[in-house]
């Protein structure tokens, strides 16, 4: 482990940011329900308030933390983009169609297999926006729906034969020195939740800001960590390329959001080529390649009411953008 792996300007200026402009993100975080920011340029801080090590249920980030593991086992061969739910032998608890069953891995990833069966963890606005079932086929439409990201977790245990956070640990967390991720502890960081409503459980994650930073400068930097090539060659940019319009969101990728056209957070124009993993209630590992920054931002969502809206974020975000220089 390598708890000084992240230092400090001793400036904002010299990481091209204006000190007023910082103060004022500083004090429109302190009015939200923030409870940790951390703000990375160029491999170094520039701003972090907070408790960076104490951890917070990452809610939906947990998709874009198996999308990255998927790499490997694609690059091996041992799955196939092209393999199909049949092929695969997955099937859930009301039975899959024959036309559900053609639903590739390419298009679970990408949240575009059709099958909109019930599934566990999902809020309500994943229910109020989620398609009636059979009403599309594989490929063809785009839903945000927590069968897809589910069934892979089922897919990804069977085809390696470990669990998604045992995998995490060995592929992503011990390479990067994660400070605080740990399978060990009495309450571990990771673990599966089992539904009535289908066979295939979701994976939930724990996980501290310092720690999320690192994964999020990981896909800033293209899978790279200290000169080694971590994650697959090109993994990066496929899990991040604009698979799907999603409206006022941006678009979505593997597991992944990114911007559209500068759509992405209410009330910015986002810089071309961000992308996120993002959780409800104000969960964000947000990476802006064309300004070589990540930005984390984290709440106690376990809390009841506590939360940062979308409008809140993307207010803070423009705050932000506003004093960084390209």
């Amino acid at each position: 482990m390598d708890p000084h792996f992240w230092s400090a300007y001793e400036g904002v200026a010299e990481a091209g940011f204006q000190a007023e402009r910082l103060s004022a993100v500083r004090e429109r975080a302190a009015s939200l329900a923030t409870d940790a920011l951390m703000v990375i340029r160029r491999g170094k801080v520039v701003l972090e308030t907070g408790d960076l090590g104490r951890k917070y249920l990452c809610h939906s980030i947990r998709k874009s933390l198996l999308a990255a593991l998927y790499g490997f086992e694609v690059e091996s061969g041992r799955i196939e983009l092209s393999a199909t739910l049949e092929s695969l032998g997955i099937d859930d608890r009301q039975r899959l169609s024959q036309t559900e069953r053609q639903a590739t891995v390419h298009d679970l990833l990408a949240a575009r297999s059709g099958v909109y069966h019930p599934a566990g963890y999902e809020t309500p606005a994943m229910l109020l926006t989620k398609e009636k079932r059979h009403s599309h086929g594989p490929g063809t439409f785009w839903c945000y729906n927590n069968w897809d990201f589910n069934a892979l977790g089922t897919i990804y245990s069977r085809a390696t034969g470990e669990t998604v956070h045992e995998a995490f640990v060995r592929r992503i967390a011990e390479p990067l020195g994660m400070e605080d991720f740990s399978l060990a502890a009495q309450s571990p960081d990771g673990w599966y939740e089992s539904f009535d409503a289908s066979d295939h459980p979701a994976y939930p994650f724990r996980m501290s800001s310092r720690d999320l930073a690192r994964f999020a400068q990981l896909y800033l930097q293209g899978g790279v960590w200290r000169g080694c090539q971590i994650l697959p060659r090109g993994w990066v940019e496929l899990c991040t390329l604009p698979y799907s319009h999603a409206g006022s969101r941006g678009a979505y990728g593997y597991m992944w959001w990114r911007e559209r056209d500068g759509v992405f957070l209410p009330g910015v124009v986002m810089p071309r080529g961000s992308f996120a993993a993002w959780g409800v209630g104000g969960h964000y590992a947000l990476v802006m390649p064309a300004l070589d920054m990540v930005v984390i931002h984290r709440v106690d969502t376990e809390t009841p009411g506590r939360e940062v809206s979308e409008f809140q974020f993307g207010r803070l975000m423009r705050e932000m953008l506003a004093g960084v220089a390209a």
